[in-house]
Parts: C-alpha cells; structure tokens; sequence
C-alpha cells in the first residue's frame, strides 16, 4: 500500500491512499483520519485499508480523485521520534576527516544515532526557510522506516517485523554550526532544521525485491539546480534498518510511528556521485587537494527520487524543493 497526507490545514494532514502509479488517490476517514491515527491501531485497519487499496487499483474506489503530489505534506507531518543513524560506514568515514573529529569508538560494530526534532517535517515540495547562507546549507538524500511499536530490548531480527512503512528523507543540515554542536558531546540541535519528506510512505512489498536484507535496494538521484549530483544505491548499508532499530530501542520502548533513518546514502565508489554537499566537498579536499564545492545559496534547488535498477521511478515520488531566506 502507498500512503499520503494532504495538507488540511490540520497538524496531521488528510490520510489518502495512492495508487501504484500515483496518479489516484481516495481518503480513507471511515478508517482513520491521519496516518499517525492509523499506525497504533495497524492490525485493526490494515484490512480494510488494503480492501480499499484493492478497489481503487480496480478503478472501483468510490470518491477517488487524481492524486497531486503538490498538495502533499510529509506523510507523518509530526511524529513521535525522528532517530537518524549514520549506517553508510563510507560517510561517517569522510565526515571524519571533514569535521577534523578523531574516529568514533565501535563506529564499525555499533550504529551511531542522534534523536532529531519530530514536530514540524516539511512536505516534497515546500519551500526551506533557513536563517543564513553563512550557516553552511546542505541537503542530505536518505531512506528511513516508520515503525509500529518496538519492545526495549528488541533483537535485529524482529525489528524488522515491527516496520510499517518506508520513506524516502531529505535531512536538512546547517553544516557551519555542526562542528561546536559535535563537540558539546549533546549532539545536533541549531545544525538540524525540520526534515522533508517524499510525498509517498510505502509498505515494504510494494518494493518487491527491492527491499531486501532490511536495506532499499535503490539508486537515490540526487540532482542540484538542475545538474547531476549522485545516485548511491541504498544497499551499501553497513547497518541494516533492523540492527537500527534495535539500537534505538535497546533501553527504551519505541511508539507507533517514530521514525528512523538511515543517514546520508552514500557509497564507495566516487562514480556514484554524493547525496549530501559536504561528502563532496571532502571528496575533493582527499582527491584534488582543495574544496571547490559551496554549500547551497537562498534560490537553489535540489530534487530527489529513488529509482529501481531497471530505471523505473521509485514508489515515494519526488522531493524537489528550494532554500529561501527566513523572514
């Protein structure tokens, strides 16, 4: 199933399901009102909701009506927790030598996480206000998971059994205040703005073999003001979501709709290009000897989309969105 929320001007948004082409959408409330509604009470809505995803693939829903990507907010506009991992081992590696911070203790065998603001998650197309250029903007292409309950102590295994819904991320970095901010030992706060979302969350099978070994089997196109930047491929995850998951949940319970990420795609092999402006920029400091890169400026856009390997368009739709100045 392929879910969305419609702004409303409500906190959670109008829940729709979206057809496998997303070009359909039908609002489901009879079932639940919002995707947040919907998530505690999953194995009570489920059925109903993949008969009316049944129906309106059939072209049978009653009420369906063209699905605009445009009229999105992120699919949990607020969630109960955002936990972003770093589980591609190759940017945490780079971001070392960017940030002059000395190696991670474990940071091979044990996922790193930091615990993000939850409450305020933009949608694919809004725009970005941000206080200065000075601050270093970057975007930061990645894939996350929405989970149902998660029990403390969780292994990696059953972790994945509690994941509801995939999604595709664009977690917002203000790369001039991280370095002070890594420093406190408190973690990110001013150098993490509000997170943004593909228009679209997916149930795992809709990926087919693409989801596999708790990874996104998917090459994220990372294009910026129109050029190429990257497209990683998601399955060089180091940590699969599960062991994520489980890393979250180790001395705490998790509620029905937190969310976790993956941090930055990012791969070995420079032809795949970056999905985030500073992994470039080190690249070019390890490979020509200086940074020729800047970070984003007021009026730049970036645009995001998973594909699959045969080249179709992935499930979640399309992250294009433009920095302006606060105020």
């Amino acid at each position: 199933m392929k879910f969305a929320s419609l702004r409303n001007g409500s906190l959670d948004g109008r829940l729709v399901l979206v057809s496998a082409d997303l070009s359909r959408a039908v609002a489901v409330p009879q079932i639940a009102p919002s995707l947040i509604d919907a998530l505690p009470r999953w194995d009570e809505v489920q059925p109903q909701l993949q008969q009316v995803a049944a129906a309106l693939e059939a072209g049978q829903a009653a009420e369906a009506f063209d699905f605009d990507p445009q009229a999105c907010g992120a699919p949990l506009p607020r969630s109960p927790q955002w936990l972003d991992g770093s589980a591609f081992l190759n940017h945490g590696h780079l971001m070392e030598q960017a940030f002059n911070t000395p190696p991670i203790p474990q940071f091979d065998t044990t996922p790193v996480m930091y615990q993000g603001a939850s409450d305020d998650f933009l949608g694919p197309h809004a725009d970005v206000p941000l206080p200065s250029e000075a601050d270093g903007i970057d975007f930061e292409g990645e894939f996350g998971v929405v989970c149902g309950p998660v029990p403390m102590g969780v292994s990696a295994d059953a972790a994945l059994g509690c994941i509801r819904l995939i999604v595709q991320v664009n977690d917002w970095s203000l790369r001039a205040l991280g370095p002070h901010e890594m420093k406190t030992g408190f973690g990110f706060l001013q150098a993490k703005p509000s997170s943004s979302f593909a228009p679209v969350a997916v149930t795992p099978d809709e990926l087919g073999s693409a989801w596999q070994g708790g990874r996104v089997q998917m090459r994220l196109h990372v294009q910026w003001n129109g050029e190429r930047f990257g497209e990683p491929h998601g399955g060089e995850m180091n940590f699969h979501f599960g062991q994520l998951v489980a890393h979250a949940a180790r001395t705490r319970r998790l509620t029905a709709g937190c969310i976790v990420g993956s941090g930055t795609v990012s791969n070995v092999s420079r032809s795949a290009g970056s999905a985030c402006i500073a992994e470039r920029r080190v690249i070019e400091k390890i490979d020509l000897g200086e940074i020729r890169t800047p970070f984003m400026r007021f009026g730049d856009e970036v645009r995001m989309q998973a594909r699959f390997e045969d080249g179709r368009d992935g499930p979640f739709g399309v992250i294009r969105q433009r920095v302006l100045a606060a105020g």
